[in-house]
């Protein structure tokens, strides 16, 4: 069974910098593609980032791009996020998936497994 599990979510002041983590079990990373949202407080889930099953295409939603880069590493079947320039808007909680389709997609639909999320507070 395929388990993802999130780490490295917290409080950071606004301006500042996070890592998160998604751990994967039962399923080798470099076989599909994987994304990361997120759900604010009161509003819905929305699309973050992905990347593509051989990791060349990335894709980033268009308030996070040059800001947030998606990457993964093999040897520990492990993706991050890392945010920098966090804003209050970032506060949420953040949500990694897999995708079988092996494509760096933005739609929720597409994503078959997911974690139970980490959360990121951003203060004002």
């Amino acid at each position: 069974q395929v388990q993802l599990v999130e780490s490295g979510g917290g409080l950071v002041q606004a301006g500042g910098s996070l890592r998160l983590a998604c751990t994967v079990s039962g399923r080798t990373i470099s076989s599909n593609a994987w994304g990361w949202f997120r759900q604010a407080p009161g509003k819905e889930r929305e699309f973050v980032a992905a990347m593509s099953r051989d990791s060349a295409v990335t894709n980033y939603a268009d308030s996070v791009k040059g800001r947030f880069t998606i990457s993964r590493d093999n040897a520990k079947n492990q993706f991050y996020l890392q945010m920098n320039g966090l804003r209050t808007e970032g506060t949420a909680w953040y949500f990694c998936a897999e995708s079988p389709r092996g494509v760096a997609t933005n739609c929720g639909l597409y994503y078959s497994y997911w974690g139970q999320g980490t959360r990121v507070t951003v203060p004002s």
